[in-house]
């Protein structure tokens, strides 16, 4: 298992499309083959920065998911929002405590 961290920083007069993007496309990126968990987290100082962090069992099962019709749908519109060159890293969880 990965992670996969990508953050976003938008256009203040788009946060409030990219949330109902996300909202509607959630639930079917969580679905997707090899998906365990997906998060979004919105910057405590700059409203325009968001993080989502999603874990996958292998990095194929992200592949998949990057050349499938539905992120290809979401990143066409999410993109058209951004104020800055989106950055993404793939990272081992190496110690989680809870």
């Amino acid at each position: 298992m990965f992670v996969r961290i990508v953050k976003m920083s938008f256009h203040s007069k788009h946060i409030n499309e990219f949330e109902e993007i996300f909202a509607v496309k959630k639930a079917l990126i969580r679905a997707s083959k090899g998906c365990t968990l997906l998060e979004l987290y919105q910057d405590k100082t700059n409203p325009e920065l968001f993080f989502t962090y999603s874990y996958w069992e292998r990095e194929e099962d992200l592949e998949n998911y990057r050349n499938s019709a539905l992120f290809k749908n979401v990143w066409a519109k999410t993109k058209v929002l951004f104020n800055d060159k989106p950055q993404a890293w793939s990272v081992n969880k190496n110690v989680s405590l809870s």
